[in-house]
């Protein structure tokens, strides 16, 4: 099997609709954010967070990662898709298409 197989290279995407009416809620959210960021994930709208992964068992790591940083309140879903999948996607940003976001490029040492 190809180690770079559009079926194997993983996407994940974080979605979440968190409270922001108090000032802890609103430092709950952004910290949550921070801490996506901070674990490689890319904004993709204002409340989807995204992130491209090498293999399946690299995208567990960081779904996990993303569990251990779910805050008190709100709602979080977490979905990994194929690259396949995710390349199948039409996006549009006012009428007109645009192009999806290319995976990052993982150097690997031996």
């Amino acid at each position: 099997m190809d180690r770079f197989s559009e079926y194997r290279v993983m996407w994940v995407l974080v979605l979440f609709d968190l409270p922001t009416e108090t000032k802890k809620e609103r430092k709950a959210a952004g910290d949550f954010r921070k801490r996506l960021i901070a674990d490689g994930f890319n904004m993709f709208q204002f409340s989807i967070y995204i992130r491209h992964c090498p293999s399946v068992e690299n995208a567990k790591v960081h779904i996990k990662r993303v569990k251990s940083l779910l805050p008190q309140y709100g709602k979080i879903g977490i979905l990994c898709i194929t690259d396949k999948q995710f390349g199948e996607m039409e996006l549009f940003v006012s009428r007109k298409e645009t192009k999806l976001p290319v995976g990052s490029i993982q150097l690997e040492l031996f």
